[in-house]
């Protein structure tokens, strides 16, 4: 009873305190979506949104991310580029300032470049707020070649990538003769051209190009006169990289002057595509990518509905399988990592294999070290009527779907490899 009371209540404070920090929650880790959410290609942007949001969501239902210090959540915080570059250049320098240390960026590979760029030299000028791009869509070969990064890392195949998948297709098709090549008039949409031209004189020397056209990105209200032309041609087949609007407006102009050429798209099965060509489509618009609704199996079907219950309105309907693929690597890099450092954190990424498990079985692919692509699976699929064989499921309440054409693995889509990376 004569000892000292105060270091007993000392260490009682002490020991309260301690575990009141524990019982706290952690600083959660800031996922920065840097991408156009309004503006012509809005749709887009709240289309990714949508996905990015539900794969964070499956990571924090299980708690978040085990880094030395505990667990912590994602958050994804919105800026709007409206899909410019000098905008994106600014919420990067916000987001940055902020404390995200994460990038999330897709939908234009003039931004991707610029975002890259900057990133160079912030992370050099600035190394106590280094930060990574997490590109899901921006798809110019050369941010991966020439113009590769340390601090960027794609998730969607490549434009080289996707048409070596459609030409296959198209080399298979022996009445093709004729093809039209339309596209953006910026870094991808030239890319794409570029492609179809080189990948066709090599598997299709006999089909001949009767048409080629770039025309500004997101300005287009009307592309009446394009499908005249198009049709006027003599065109058996269209290949296209737009996406969005402009991808919308070309098809709708398509089917109302009555063209009957076949659409080779990199995105024709979403965003109002479907709808917006109707049953003129059916065995004829043809997309690529590293997923589709009805590409088959329990797993893929889950997925589906999993995404329908939490975005039930028709208009939300468009599921980009990498997306959540790419939530799921950053949370693995994270956890091997055991702190939100983008150096160590690349670092951990590099290599890095998707575990399947973290989509209930779907989904395969790895993170190249060299160059920081992914390399994944890829579907060719036509345009069908839903309830058909193999149609399960349509795309935004539309009634018409895709099934599959051609199945790429993995190992049959990865690309050579062109990076000379500088590293920290």
């Amino acid at each position: 009873m004569n000892r000292p009371w105060w270091p007993r209540l000392a260490a009682l404070s002490v020991a309260l305190f301690s575990g009141l920090v524990a019982a706290s929650p952690k600083e959660p880790i800031r996922l920065a979506l840097i991408e156009g959410l309004s503006g012509p290609f809005a749709n887009a942007g709240e289309a990714v949104e949508r996905n990015l949001l539900m794969a964070v969501e499956r990571v924090n239902a299980r708690g978040g991310v085990r880094l030395a210090d505990g667990m912590h959540a994602l958050e994804l915080v919105r800026y709007d580029s409206k899909g410019q570059v000098d905008e994106a250049l600014s919420m990067l320098k916000a987001a940055t300032g902020q404390g995200a240390r994460f990038v999330l960026q897709g939908n234009s590979s003039a931004v991707a470049a610029a975002l890259v760029d900057a990133l160079d030299k912030h992370n050099e000028r600035e190394p106590g707020s280094r930060a990574l791009l997490l590109n899901y869509s921006a798809v110019d070969p050369q941010l991966t070649q020439s113009r590769c990064s340390f601090w960027h890392f794609r998730f969607d195949a490549h434009a080289d990538m996707r048409m070596a998948a459609l030409t296959e297709v198209m080399r298979a098709d022996t009445r093709l003769e004729r093809v039209y090549l339309i596209g953006q008039d910026y870094s991808f949409g030239r890319q794409v051209l570029q492609s179809a031209r080189s990948m066709l004189a090599a598997k299709r020397p006999d089909v001949r190009i009767v048409g080629e056209e770039l025309h500004p990105i997101g300005r287009i209200k009307d592309f009446l006169p394009y499908a005249l032309k198009i049709k006027a041609s003599g065109a058996q087949a269209v290949v296209t990289g737009n996406w969005g609007n402009d991808l919308t407006l070309l098809v709708r102009a398509a089917r109302e002057v009555g063209l009957e050429a076949k659409f080779y798209t990199f995105y024709g099965n979403g965003l109002g595509a479907p709808a917006a060509i109707g049953e003129a489509g059916v065995g004829r618009v043809v997309a690529v990518a590293e997923w589709h609704p009805n590409a088959g199996g329990a797993a893929s079907d889950r997925f589906v509905e999993a995404f329908r219950a939490r975005f039930p309105r028709p208009q939300d309907d468009y599921q980009h399988v990498r997306m959540h693929a790419m939530v799921e690597l950053l949370a693995a890099a994270l956890e091997r990592a055991e702190k939100a450092d983008a150096v160590t954190v690349a670092r951990a990424l590099e290599g890095l294999r998707f575990d399947p498990r973290t989509l209930g079985g779907l989904h395969e692919g790895w993170i190249r070290a060299a160059d920081h692509q992914f390399v994944q699976p890829l579907y060719v699929s036509v345009m069908a009527r839903a309830g058909e064989p193999g149609v399960r499921f349509d795309n935004e309440g539309s009634g018409w779907g895709f099934k599959t054409l051609r199945f790429v693995s993995p190992a049959q889509t990865e690309p050579p490899q062109r990076c000379l990376m500088r590293r920290p």
